[in-house]
């Protein structure tokens, strides 16, 4: 897998950008790491922990770019399923790509064709 994905509030990304790192949300800084998400997890994710928030950016993360191995790593999560954690800050660097995520009239976001969008 070279790319996982992180759902982020406008004002988050925006101050990560400042900062040159993301820090995680209050709900990672408590469990301790960053949360992500695979392409095959992401609407799941969207519908169970962010339905209804409007100002969402989906971040395209490359998984080389980020910290060594031992603070990434693939934790059982939601139904026994395999999530990726960092256990460091997010370098902006690692994030190749930014797109904003509407809400459809179900306030459900309207998520990208990930397939599509990893190849550009």
């Amino acid at each position: 897998m070279t790319t996982v994905y992180r759902l982020i509030s406008a004002n988050d990304w925006q101050a990560a950008q400042v900062a040159g790192e993301f820090r995680g949300s209050a709900h990672d800084r408590r469990d301790g790491f960053i949360h992500f998400s695979t392409a095959e997890q992401l609407a799941d994710t969207a519908r169970i922990h962010y339905a209804g928030q409007p100002g969402l950016l989906l971040l395209y993360v490359r998984t080389k770019a980020l910290a060594p191995p031992a603070e990434w790593r693939w934790e059982a999560s939601r139904g026994g399923a395999l999530f990726p954690h960092l256990y460091a800050s997010l370098p902006t660097t690692a994030v190749h790509r930014v797109e904003p995520l509407p809400l459809d009239a179900n306030g459900l976001h309207c998520l990208p064709d990930l397939e599509s969008a990893q190849s550009t």
